[in-house]
């Protein structure tokens, strides 16, 4: 990868309201959820999310004259990426939400990069295991352990609900290094990808959804409540929100974009704390700042000034998992 711009250098006021809209965005992504498990089968609120944000994104590539990709090789690999990347950690997090509450799930969201580091040294050798990431790993997954609240015993559905939500980090831990070093290098943009990515998963989920879940009931069945929040999360968090992605990667760098993670969490406890009146044990936003400081050591967040900034990929190469959470 080559510099060929320094974002880093864009002035605050330029990317920051964007960057804080993206983090509230993605945060608030996790009542939706719990909104929509309300009425709707997870399978089926994925469903109709996946295709909102389809369609959001088509209608952007339209405006922008823009086109999806033509080659076979980009679809094939796109079957990977939009089950890993959006049809099961969407799914999961609803599965999980059915049964923990919204502010955890967005904790469990920020574990991503923690599951992402091993798998790119190790499986997909796109990154280099250093001193500084071992120790970060190591200190990530004791704030894992202090989140699940081990020494209280395993067990039940609560329990259970928190290992779904970590299997849907899992799932985009798997997802963004098989995009990094099989899809990412394409010449097509990022919203190309994206919108590519969607309308795999919409497909893939059209299928499975009248296995799993029987036929989706008609948008007219929900209550106003759930059709807004399905809409939210379609078009804001899985449509919208790629959009501002793109911009703050293009005006702040790739990698002070990507600490928008460390502010999802907090959004995701504060909606469910306001909206939903929702509480949390003590050891679960302590283990949430012990997993924060473990990606943020194995990022080199601490001590990067004075140092040169690290390369980045031209932001038309890039492409993300469509939402978070």
């Amino acid at each position: 990868m080559t510099v060929e711009t320094t974002p880093d250098r864009a002035p605050l006021r330029s990317w920051l309201p964007g960057f804080v809209a993206l983090a509230a965005i993605w945060g608030s992504s996790f009542l939706f959820i719990k909104v929509g498990v309300a009425e709707l089968h997870p399978v089926h609120l994925t469903l109709f999310r996946v295709a909102t944000g389809a369609v959001t994104l088509l209608v952007v590539l339209a405006v922008l004259r823009d086109r999806l990709p033509r080659e076979p090789r980009v679809w094939a690999h796109m079957l990977v990426v939009a089950a890993l990347g959006v049809a099961l950690p969407f799914t999961l997090f609803g599965f999980g939400e059915q049964r923990v509450e919204s502010m955890l799930a967005g904790i469990w969201n920020a574990t991503t990069p923690l599951i992402v580091l091993p798998l790119a040294v190790l499986v997909f050798r796109t990154e280099r295991l250093t001193v500084r990431r071992a120790v970060g790993l190591g200190l990530g997954f004791v704030g894992v352990l202090v989140v699940l609240g081990v020494w209280e015993g395993v067990g039940g559905a609560h329990f259970t609900g928190q290992l779904m939500c970590f299997g849907a980090a899992a799932c985009y831990g798997l997802a963004i290094p098989y995009q990094k070093k099989f899809i990412a290098g394409s010449a097509h943009s990022g919203l190309s990808l994206s919108a590519a990515q969607l309308l795999v998963a919409t497909a893939q989920l059209a299928l499975v959804a009248p296995l799993v879940a029987g036929a989706p009931p008609m948008p007219t069945d929900l209550s106003l409540r759930v059709a807004a929040s399905v809409l939210a999360l379609g078009a804001l968090g899985t449509g919208l929100a790629f959009v501002i992605n793109m911009r703050n990667i293009r005006l702040a760098g790739a990698s002070t974009a990507s600490t928008v993670t460390y502010l999802i969490p907090v959004f995701a406890v504060l909606v469910g704390a306001v909206v939903l009146g929702e509480r949390m044990n003590w050891h679960q936003p302590v283990g949430a700042l012990v997993v924060l400081v473990g990606v943020a050591v194995a990022q080199g967040l601490f001590g990067r000034r004075g140092r040169r900034p690290e390369p980045v990929a031209p932001a038309a190469r890039t492409v993300e998992p469509a939402a978070r959470g």
